[in-house]
């Protein structure tokens, strides 16, 4: 058997490539999968910009210098198992390679997860290493695979955001009696963003506006979850004197200025994405700029948080009842936000994956592959 991955470059995100090995014999404890399908979107471009400062490369290391696999998120099937507690055949969703396949080593086993044990992801976030068993997880409708490889795990980065906002008192940037606060989102379109605002959006006194490109104003407004929608250079329509959290969703160094420097009362600025690859911000260059200092934001801390805070079952129960009401909201047949659109085979992926780099995709449409030829 063999297993073919889709490279990218480290250091040129454009250079792409198939590299296939041959697979080599399972020790006790493994399982091998196929990867059936994964979704592509700006949120696996920003694994990839973050990919040496947040540890994304490490998860599934390339043996070609100089070249990376992107992780993933998707479904994959079981096909041979030395693990007396996975059976061939079982369905998984969780984080994956570029791949046509991949092999886990699961431990602590639950009917409805596991997590991956291999020692070199030991030291990677956990949030990344569980696999979810499809038969027990509550989340998982079959019907909806490729919307939930498309949104669920950026729609729980969104939900992760609004919590934290919230938890941290919007940083002041609205207080009861005053001047009504702003959430000023770039890349407005992107999918995570437009989560975050669909959170944003049911909280009391404050104003969420999306910031986007000319091309994408009208999707964004469409989707009735942004109080107003800018394009970038329309930032003089929003008063310089009213507080407000810059979260970037684009990394565009360019944008981020301009916003650190209107905004008198900008009381935090928050680091998420960077879907502006070309014009991503260099590192150390938020030390010069006006205002608070651009702070990462990383979603397995708040997890972790929320986990002592609440309890896993507590946070289980809303992070599903949230995820619910979103999925309702996508799928509404008088207005769908999204509609998914395959690509299988080796072209069609390297296809695919130059689209969404470009920033070239259609909003309304989710990027989903097999890179398995038909």
């Amino acid at each position: 058997m063999e297993t073919t991955h889709l490279l990218v470059r480290k250091d040129q995100l454009t250079q792409t490539r198939l590299h296939t090995t041959v697979d080599q014999p399972l020790a006790a404890g493994q399982v091998r999968v196929r990867i059936d399908r994964f979704a592509l979107t700006a949120n696996n471009i920003t694994y990839a910009a973050f990919g040496d400062a947040m540890g994304y490369w490490q998860f599934f290391p390339s043996a070609e210098e100089g070249w990376g696999n992107i992780p993933v998120w998707g479904f994959a099937s079981v096909v041979q198992s030395l693990h007396p507690g996975v059976a061939v055949g079982e369905r998984l969703y969780g984080y994956w390679p570029m791949a046509t396949g991949a092999v886990l080593q699961p431990d602590r086993l639950s009917p409805e997860r596991f997590t991956d044990a291999t020692p070199h992801r030991a030291a990677l976030p956990a949030v990344y290493n569980q696999y979810f068993r499809c038969a027990a997880d509550p989340l998982y409708s079959a019907d909806t695979e490729d919307i939930q490889a498309l949104l669920r795990p950026l729609f729980i980065t969104s939900w992760l955001i609004d919590d934290f906002m919230a938890d941290n008192d919007f940083f002041g940037a609205h207080t009861p009696g005053g001047p009504r606060g702003a959430m000023l989102l770039s890349s407005a379109s992107s999918k995570t963003a437009y989560g975050t605002a669909f959170q944003l959006h049911q909280r009391q006194g404050i104003e969420v506006i999306g910031l986007t490109s000319a091309a994408n104003v009208a999707f964004c407004e469409s989707l009735g979850c942004y109080d107003r929608v800018l394009t970038y250079d329309a930032l003089g329509q929003i008063d310089a004197g009213t507080p407000c959290v810059y979260m970037d969703f684009a990394g565009n160094g360019g944008l981020r200025e301009a916003i650190h420097t209107r905004f008198a009362q900008l009381k935090y600025s928050c680091s998420i994405g960077g879907t502006h690859v070309e014009q991503l911000v260099a590192s150390g260059a938020g030390k010069h700029l006006a205002g608070p200092r651009p702070t990462l934001f990383f979603a397995p801390a708040q997890v972790k948080k929320r986990a002592i805070e609440w309890g896993t079952e507590e946070f289980g129960r809303r992070m599903v009842a949230a995820w619910q009401a979103f999925l309702s909201q996508v799928g509404n047949p008088q207005n769908p936000w999204l509609r998914a659109e395959h690509h299988q085979g080796g072209a069609a992926a390297l296809a695919a994956y130059a689209s969404v780099l470009g920033g070239k995709a259609d909003p309304r449409v989710g990027v989903t592959v097999t890179l398995a030829p038909a």
